[in-house]
């Protein structure tokens, strides 16, 4: 590999990491650092003081650009939109298992969606990336003030949504067995004991397959459809879990099909939040990966 090659490909995960956290969608994610590979290729980068700064800085400009347009795109979407989950790699570790879920979790990434792109990006290389902000500045081409406004309001708008205190990783992926089980089984009175009351289930089936085109509201109400699959076993529902963008998540099955991905928020107590992927587009990545899953019950 040529000097150049070496650099990019050491530092690709980070840059892949900053566009899948900008987009919520891998295929984007990979656009953008396609892209500014084209753009490395074909600079002179004896001319390139820190490599990293101007890997980082075109990832997180072409990120927002890229944004912007899908912004637009996702207005004319059919239903709710969230953010595509990934499998996590089970051979990392706890510790970085809790710092990847405390920053690129289905929740939180849905969350993200309420910012401008310029604010996303400036909060995310401040407070995710932990970048200084004369290089949040350097990046966004505006005055270190300004970005240190933008990353304030970016607080501001996510602080009532975000947990006030961070989510036990055990207690959390108690709930999520003890819910699968729940759900394998037909063990509605679990089921509902598990979710808190004013719980919240979103669905994202992209146009493709049927879903919520709004929320839905109420532990009950979310354990009653839940539930409702496990009567018909005609069906052949099956339950896994599996590590899914840093936390335990459910993958439910009918005729040996992966119909959702389910991701959940809690509250060190019960599920406060469901989010359903259903949309088969982004469920392609799971498919055939079965080997990496554990079956419940």
């Amino acid at each position: 590999m040529t000097s150049a090659t070496t650099t990019f490909t050491t530092l690709r995960p980070r840059l892949h990491g900053i566009a899948y956290r900008m987009l919520g969608s891998v295929p984007e994610a990979e656009d953008v650092v396609q892209d500014v590979w084209l753009r490395w290729h074909g600079t002179d980068i004896d001319g390139i003081d820190n490599p990293e700064a101007w890997l980082v800085a075109a990832t997180t400009r072409r990120a927002i650009d890229q944004l912007r347009a899908a912004r637009t795109r996702r207005e004319q979407y059919v239903g709710i939109w969230l953010p595509e989950p990934v499998l996590t790699d089970d051979s990392a570790s706890p510790e970085d298992l809790q710092e990847l879920a405390s920053d690129v979790s289905v929740a939180f990434l849905a969350l993200l969606e309420r910012l401008a792109p310029e604010a996303r990006a400036a909060f995310l290389l401040r407070e995710v990336f932990d970048e200084d902000y004369p290089e949040v500045a350097r990046v966004l081409g505006k005055s270190e003030a300004a970005c240190r406004q933008l990353v304030h309001r970016a607080k501001e708008q996510l602080r009532d949504e975000r947990p006030r205190f961070p989510v036990n990783r055990n207690l959390h992926a108690n709930l999520v067995r003890r819910f699968a089980s729940a759900m394998a089984t037909g063990d509605f009175s679990s089921m509902r004991e598990i979710l808190a009351p004013d719980a919240v289930l979103m669905g994202d089936g992209g146009g493709y397959v049927s879903s919520f085109p709004k929320p839905m509201e109420g532990g009950v109400r979310i354990a009653q459809l839940l539930y409702a699959p496990s009567i018909r076993n005609d069906r052949g529902m099956r339950v896994e879990i599996a590590n899914v963008n840093g936390e335990l998540a459910v993958l439910r099955f009918f005729e040996g099909a992966l119909e959702s991905v389910q991701t959940f928020a809690t509250d060190n107590g019960q599920i406060t939040a469901i989010h359903v992927q259903r949309n088969p587009e982004k469920l392609a990545r799971f498919v055939n990966r079965e080997a990496g899953f554990k079956h419940v019950v």
